[in-house]
């Protein structure tokens, strides 16, 4: 038996979804997804915003030159993450977002050089932590395997929007915190992964760069939807970033077609 897990779908909620549907209209009409030059910056920004979430101090600039293969100036464990991201992000349009397999090797992929053994769930307990506060503690590890099965199943069986199934998954795999680090960018990543199946734009659209610059809030949304027991807080709040997103890309897009010269770095 598949346990649906606990949400609530809001006015608000399917209000914001319209405004998404609309926003993705005007993102395509730009040329979001068509122009080399945007789907490079938003990559790099993409990448930049899910480290520095969790405390790489990498810039733009800086993961743009390691984008390029050439050497860079910084702490070794910023440098492994960035490349470590840069490869995943590469591969995960073709992972299956319901496959554990393919989960454990975007871990494995993420975590490489950083811990011991990358790629298996955790042994211990954890918490889940952000600007020195502890904002969750884990369920006991020997319960993140069932949980984790019952969370691929329903993804893989839920006819929900695609806008709200991934923020649902989000926010659950951040509550089981499956491994022992990383689970941060595995839960924005695996998020990216199900909304580009539905929408390949999206792979061009950084929304873990409007995270990033939302941090607080993030996990604001994390610890409100905890304390009510279901996702529903933090559904909000990811669909306004991935509205914020679309938003500021397709305002990017236009720009560089007016100023063929612009680079951000």
């Amino acid at each position: 038996m598949v346990t649906k897990p606990p949400y609530t779908i809001t006015p608000d909620i399917l209000a914001r979804i319209e405004q998404i549907g609309e926003a993705i209209g005007r993102a395509e009409a730009a040329g979001v997804s068509q122009d080399l030059r945007l789907r490079r910056i938003n990559r790099i920004r993409t990448i930049r915003g899910s480290l520095a979430i969790e405390g790489n101090i990498l810039s733009e600039e800086q993961v743009s030159t390691i984008f390029d293969g050439k050497p860079v100036v910084a702490p070794l464990r910023d440098l492994q993450e960035a490349r470590n991201a840069i490869k995943a992000y590469d591969r995960y349009p073709q992972w299956n977002p319901a496959c554990e397999t393919e989960l454990l090797s975007a871990h494995e992929i993420l975590m490489a050089g950083l811990l011991d053994a990358p790629g298996r769930y955790r042994r211990g307990q954890v918490a889940v932590m952000g600007q020195g506060k502890i904002h969750h503690i884990g369920p006991p590890a020997e319960r993140v395997p069932q949980l984790m099965g019952n969370l691929l199943a329903w993804l893989g069986r839920t006819d929900e929007h695609p806008l709200i199934a991934s923020s649902v998954f989000h926010y659950e795999f951040e509550f089981i915190h499956p491994f022992e680090d990383g689970n941060g960018r595995v839960g924005r990543l695996w998020q990216t992964l199900i909304l580009t199946r539905w929408k390949t734009l999206f792979a061009h659209v950084p929304v873990e760069s409007l995270v990033h610059a939302r941090q607080g809030n993030y996990y604001e949304a994390i610890r409100r939807s905890s304390a009510e027991g279901r996702s529903t807080p933090f559904i909000g709040f990811m669909l306004e970033m991935i509205l914020e997103a679309l938003r500021a890309s397709t305002a990017l897009a236009r720009m560089l077609k007016d100023d063929h010269n612009y680079h951000p770095w």
